[in-house]
């Protein structure tokens, strides 16, 4: 089965790169280092400190494996342009919106390196998908967990 190729910002490949050889140089050390010392304390059946180290080592190698497969599949966006015009919006945009009377700024990026909290909006989430293709002045509804919201786009960096 072929993977899909994943949009990512420059930005964004950096970060997952980073975060995958801090998992491998520094955590999974640790975490043999855990396991041994668990290891050490005796009987394996009722060792909590071991179960707890070997869990978070499958954890640690399923995400080491999951950016492994990320990164290998990624297309990184360098000027999403895709045919539009420079001043629409794409991913690697930042875009300054009313959202509700209040101005919020996003950056549209690709799925694997969304994070709402940072502000980091994936071209694939209700908001993303919504601004996607849309110029200063643009309104673009969104339907949100809160119902229908009206975001009217200030400025596009």
């Amino acid at each position: 089965m072929e993977d899909r190729r994943i949009p990512v910002t420059r930005d964004g490949y950096e970060r997952l790169k980073e975060e995958l050889e801090t998992l491998r140089e520094v955590r999974r050390p640790e975490i043999v280092a855990a396991v041994a010392e668990a290891r050490s304390h005796g009987d394996l059946r009722e060792n909590a400190a071991y179960d707890a180290a070997r869990q978070d080592q499958a954890m640690n190698e399923k995400r080491i494996a999951d950016l492994e497969n990320m990164l290998r599949n990624a297309d990184i966006v360098e000027d999403d342009q895709n045919g539009r015009a420079a001043d629409e919006v794409g991913i690697g945009n930042i875009v300054v919106v009313d959202f509700d009377g209040d101005e919020e700024r996003f950056t549209i990026v690709g799925a694997i390196e969304a994070k709402a909290t940072e502000g980091l909006i994936s071209n694939e989430s209700p908001i993303g998908q919504a601004l996607i293709g849309k110029r200063v002045g643009d309104k673009a509804v969104v339907l949100t967990p809160g119902g229908q919201t009206t975001l009217t786009i200030k400025a596009i960096e």
